[in-house]
């Protein structure tokens, strides 16, 4: 099985990508357009230099090799969404060529990065209906295009699932809202490819190719022949759908675009600095610090702003308990936090390594900080939940021999402490405060 996709990653500028119309606001359909986006006669385009920077800067995370100039290129099909018949795009010279991207121990060859133009967006009414609205119609894409290197449906997602986790950081691209990420998903089981179409959603991508591989088995076994098509994937019945027959390139009838002209990028890219990504950010946890991948990804995943807290802790006390409190009460409480305070955080795990206060204080304190309650109420639920470990470890001593060979014996208490507390503590509370009884007994 060879699988390969086209990522069309919409970036997150306030223009479309040859005219001043906004990429958000009204969302009344085809109130978002101008002559220039509608392909109107007269029209004239003008790049957005936003869109250059940020598609350079995916191009250069993935490794890919940037020319000096670039330029742009008509490619011609007639389909309800494109109005002007064209679309804007790269075809000979795009911004990236020849990347890679390292999913664990393999490398996913990336073809290309190119810019082009969103289409509009099609909706099916029945059978033989569709709607069209124009406010997409413009919008800046990059789209990466892979090697068929992917091996299976869950390596597709997997991959897809960590690119876009260095992409959403390296271009500060929101993980919701009106910006989407959409995946063309090209897989062959025998010699034949197809190509299912606008794919969105990390489980459609996984589930759409899983189909298409049964689909295309079941129809070979047959005796049957693959035929080259353009397909579309049907989220509710989870089914592939044909569309079209598939263009080959010269199908497309690509042209120099003759309205905009030739671009130099070379300053532009070499200008442009690379953030370490989160993915390189948890290998890195893991090398430098020893920590086991999970928890590296943990804190990473997080926030990047708890990982920059974790590695000062780590410099100002050490990386035990720096892992014990970013990756416990901290990590707990970080998403309703102010994270303007998170200087506070530091002096009071300070305290606590430098033996000037104990464990049940430094989290009391750390909660406290971040949650906005008191330190006396706290103190109080603190008690009392030690209270109701402590009885229960008494009564379930072989529990704490059990957790000396395997630390998953403290799910026995934690379960306990759950039923009788009903609700009362966050899981986290509770499994801290179960780990903190257990090995003060050891």
């Amino acid at each position: 099985m060879k699988i390969g996709l086209e990522i069309h990653v919409q970036l997150p500028t306030k223009t479309k990508m040859f005219c001043s119309c906004p990429t958000e606001g009204d969302e009344q359909p085809n109130s978002r357009v101008c002559p220039t986006c509608l392909g109107l006669p007269g029209s004239k385009p003008s790049l957005n230099k936003r869109a250059v920077e940020l598609g350079l800067t995916i191009a250069k995370v993935l490794g890919c090799t940037i020319p000096e100039r670039t330029w742009f290129s008509r490619k011609t099909y007639f389909y309800p969404d494109l109005c002007k018949h064209f679309q804007t795009t790269q075809y000979d010279m795009p911004i990236g060529e020849r990347g890679v991207y390292r999913l664990g121990n393999k490398d996913i060859r990336i073809t290309r990065v190119h810019l082009e133009e969103d289409p509009g967006k099609t909706k099916r009414v029945g059978d033989n209906t569709a709607l069209v609205d124009y406010n997409r119609s413009g919008i800046p894409l990059v789209e990466i295009v892979t090697e068929p290197d992917i091996s299976s449906p869950a390596e597709a997602r997997q991959f897809l699932s960590e690119l876009l986790v260095t992409i959403r950081n390296a271009i500060d691209l929101p993980a919701d809202g009106d910006r989407s990420v959409r995946c063309d998903c090209n897989i062959s089981v025998g010699k034949e490819r197809c190509e299912v179409k606008n794919v969105t959603g990390l489980k459609n991508v996984e589930n759409c190719l899983k189909y298409e591989a049964v689909r295309q088995t079941k129809t070979l076994k047959a005796g049957g022949k693959i035929e080259r098509e353009t397909r579309r994937y049907d989220e509710e019945r989870k089914v592939t759908l044909p569309a079209r027959k598939k263009e080959y390139e010269a199908d497309y009838g690509y042209i120099g675009e003759p309205d905009l002209g030739i671009y130099n990028i070379g300053e532009i890219a070499a200008s442009i600095k690379i953030r370490e990504s989160p993915i390189e950010m948890a290998a890195r946890f893991t090398s430098q610090y020893g920590l086991d991948s999970g928890k590296a990804k943990q804190i990473v995943t997080t926030s990047l702003d708890l990982a920059a807290l974790f590695e000062e802790i780590a410099g100002e006390t050490d990386v035990a308990t720096a892992v014990t409190w970013t990756t416990g009460v901290i990590a707990a409480n970080w998403k309703s936090f102010d994270i303007s305070r998170k200087d506070e955080i530091l002096p009071i795990v300070k305290d606590l390594f430098e033996g000037r206060i104990k464990d049940t204080e430094c989290g009391i304190r750390l909660k406290a900080l971040m949650t906005g309650k008191s330190v006396d109420s706290l103190s109080q639920a603190a008690g009392d939940l030690d209270k109701i470990i402590d009885g229960l470890v008494d009564a379930n001593a072989h529990v704490v021999e059990d957790y000396r060979k395997n630390p998953k014996a403290a799910n026995m208490i934690i379960g306990m402490v759950m039923k009788e507390t009903k609700g009362a503590y966050s899981s986290s509370e509770i499994v801290e405060a179960v780990t903190r009884c257990i090995e003060k007994r050891l």
